[in-house]
C-alpha cells in the first residue's frame, strides 16, 4: 500500500533562520515555499524504524530523528568544519556504514549516514 514517504513536516520557532541553516549546512535547496524535494537516487533507501520509548540511541526528549544519507561522510565532515558546525557525535563505523550526528539551531539531532554496500 505504501509507495514511499510523501514528506517530513515540522514546526519551527524561527522559519527564516532554520531554512537558512538547512540550506547552508546540509546544502538543501530550500524553495520560497520553505521546503525542498529530495529525489531518490539509485541505491538510496528510506529507513522507517521504531525505537522503544526508553531506547538511548538518541535523546529521550526527541521524539523523531532525521537521518540523511550522504555520498561521502569524510567530505561532509570537511564541509561541516568549514561551516563551523561541530559534530554532536563523532564518526562511528559499523556494518551498516559510517555515521555522524550534528545538531540544528533548535537542538534537534540529525544523523548523517554513508551507506556501506547493500543492507
Amino acid at each position: 500500500m505504501i509507495k514511499g514517504f510523501g514528506g517530513i513536516f515540522w514546526r519551527t520557532k524561527n522559519l527564516e533562520m532554520i531554512t537558512k541553516w538547512y540550506s547552508e549546512v546540509l546544502k538543501l535547496e530550500i524553495g520560497n515555499w520553505n521546503g525542498t524535494m529530495i529525489k531518490p537516487e539509485s541505491g538510496n533507501e528510506t529507513i522507517f524504524s521504531f525505537f522503544s520509548e526508553n531506547d538511548s540511541y538518541f535523546p529521550l526528549e526527541q521524539q523523531v530523528m532525521l537521518n540523511f544519507q550522504v555520498h561521502n561522510v569524510d567530505e561532509t565532515i570537511k564541509h561541516l568544519e568549514h561551516m563551523d558546525v561541530p559534530l554532536a557525535k563523532n564518526l562511528e563505523v559499523s556494518e551498516f556504514g559510517k555515521f555522524i550526528w550534528i545538531e540544528d539551531p533548535e537542538g534537534r539531532l540529525i544523523e548523517l549516514w554513508e551507506k556501506n554496500g547493500e543492507l
